[in-house]
């Protein structure tokens, strides 16, 4: 785990050192300035009003999540690279809000990113030995930035680090086989923290950033977001250009979307991240299909008075699994709060729609990543000189073949038999029409139930039951293959916690580019519900492995 960590900066900062500039020194103002500072609680919304005012500057907020990672990291694994120029990047922002610039909604707003999107200069490492040369592999280092982080620094975002993930991120579950070692749930250490975006939405949790990016091919963004409490939005696929993004899915399924702790937060990072970009072709789907006033200022446009809402079910999944009887009572808890603030809920939709019956298997459904060696090997050769890889067929010389019997995306091709018309030549596209027509006939169910019954929106548990330990525990979602195959956009809400303390989160699955409308949805149903679960003892010692 440590020789992955040169680039970690050693902070040797306390909170109040960090929070002693002058700026603070005097009065009322300070003090609750210095209050706003809490790395735990701060939201977005809050550190903008404090930079505005003047209370409190980039460079001082910077300093204090730093002195805050170096104080609990050891414990919980959130990161694999640190950005070493993040408070140069801070204090470049002061300069510039001193100078009277007109800055972006993100400007000195700490964040993170998931280690499977290109930083310039920095290896992506996508938590694999293979892809990190102090691990006996080799360093992929972009020579540009994701689509997605050129955004976030358009917006004056400082981004952190690169954090941890399951390698490749191929589970739902954890990180626990990543080179950096296992990350660990900020709840309880001992509990499963979800993947494969773990390591963002455990940094988030722990208040080491105020938000963080996080990436869905099957239950990425949803199971860390609801295994730690969090607020996360999984998009429509397309709304968010993924270039630059270390692909499983990359032209079918893949997205990238926030992890935050309110939906404000989150709705704010979506604008920055939502929309056409020529990076990313297929983005042009998202033309006119973005709330003209943004996500955030819509977040009050659409109350749920009225609204149809369809309920889980065993039309919605292939395996009929029914909900743990004290998942049934939360549920029932959060549709009393549903219909008292006027909504109107349909059992069981899609019972009898055919809609289940698209899955493959009751387990996960790998369809869709039956051109991850072209993609793989496109996403290579667009890296630039700075890679010490090109191609697919120089990662596999350099290292175990990928795809070989011992390989670590071996899976997909025990999962995916097509799989192999790719591989034969990884440098020819193959043919997808056959995902092409099972996500049509996805939406075509999907859409004619949403019609059929007048639905506005679906509101789900996001698990059947408690998620599991972290070792050999699993995250039991609701919504994986048929949301991220279809490319519909789920949110995710923090609604309390089971007895034992684990949480308990709801997730608004709505049509296509209805983000909007699902978030607008949430923030109604919120305030009725049990906060979310915070942590605030956090653990400063490795646990023993």
């Amino acid at each position: 785990m440590r020789a992955m960590r040169g680039l970690v900066l050693t902070v040797g900062l306390t909170l109040a050192a960090a929070t002693a500039l002058p700026a603070f020194a005097a009065g009322q103002r300070a003090r609750a300035a210095a209050t706003a500072l809490d790395p735990a609680t701060l939201t977005i919304v809050q550190a903008q009003a404090a930079f505005t005012t003047r209370a409190m500057t980039s460079e001082a907020l910077v300093r204090v999540f730093l002195a805050r990672i170096e104080k609990y990291e050891a414990a919980y694994n959130a990161f694999i690279l640190m950005n070493p120029t993040a408070l140069d990047e801070a204090r470049a922002i002061d300069k510039r809000r001193a100078a009277g610039e007109v800055l972006g909604p993100l400007a000195g707003i700490p964040v993170v990113v998931k280690d499977s999107l290109d930083m310039a200069g920095l290896p992506t490492t996508a938590g694999w030995a293979g892809l990190t040369a102090s691990a006996g592999g080799v360093n992929a280092i972009p020579g540009r930035d994701a689509t997605v982080v050129r955004r976030l620094r358009a917006a004056g975002a400082i981004i952190l680090g690169k954090t941890n993930l399951p390698v490749f991120a191929i589970s739902g579950d954890n990180a626990n086989d990543s080179a950096a070692g296992p990350t660990h749930n900020v709840l309880n250490r001992n509990w499963a923290p979800g993947g494969s975006s773990t390591g963002t939405a455990t940094a988030v949790a722990a208040g080491f950033a105020l938000a963080g990016i996080a990436e869905e091919t099957g239950g990425s963004i949803q199971n860390p977001a609801a295994a730690q409490g969090l607020v996360g939005i999984k998009p429509t696929f397309a709304l968010v250009p993924n270039a630059g993004g270390l692909p499983q899915a990359g032209s079918t399924r893949d997205v990238f979307g926030p992890i935050a702790r309110t939906l404000e937060d989150a709705a704010i990072m979506l604008d920055v991240l939502a929309g056409y970009s020529l990076d990313d072709l297929k983005t042009t789907a998202s033309l006119g299909n973005l709330p003209p006033e943004g996500y955030a200022k819509a977040l009050s446009s659409k109350p749920l008075k009225g609204a149809r809402i369809g309920l889980y079910g065993p039309g919605w999944h292939a395996s009929g699994r029914e909900l743990t009887p004290e998942t049934q009572t939360l549920y029932a808890r959060a549709l009393a709060a549903l219909t008292d603030k006027g909504a109107i809920v349909v059992e069981d939709p899609f019972a009898g729609s055919g809609f289940a019956d698209l899955a493959k298997g009751a387990g996960y459904d790998w369809r869709g990543s039956e051109a991850l060696p072209y993609e793989l090997d496109q996403y290579l050769r667009n890296l630039g000189p700075s890679s010490a890889v090109h191609s697919l067929a120089d990662l596999d010389r350099a290292t175990k073949p990928l795809f070989g019997p011992e390989g670590a995306l071996r899976v997909f091709t025990r999962s995916l038999p097509t799989l192999a018309l790719s591989l034969a030549d990884p440098t020819v596209p193959p043919d997808m029409t056959d995902f092409a027509r099972l996500r049509a006939n996805y939406l075509r169910v999907f859409n004619a139930v949403m019609k059929q019954k007048n639905l506005d929106a679906l509101l789900f548990p996001q698990q059947f039951a408690p998620l599991g330990d972290l070792k050999g525990g699993h995250v039991n979602a609701t919504t994986v293959s048929e949301i991220n195959i279809a490319g519909l956009p789920g949110v995710i809400l923090p609604s309390g916690a089971y007895a034992d303390g684990k949480p308990f989160a709801l997730i608004f699955v709505g049509a296509l580019w209805s983000e909007s409308t699902l978030l607008s949805y949430a923030n109604d149903l919120a305030p009725a519900l049990p906060p979310r679960i915070v942590n605030t003892a956090l653990e400063t010692k490795p646990l023993a492995r």
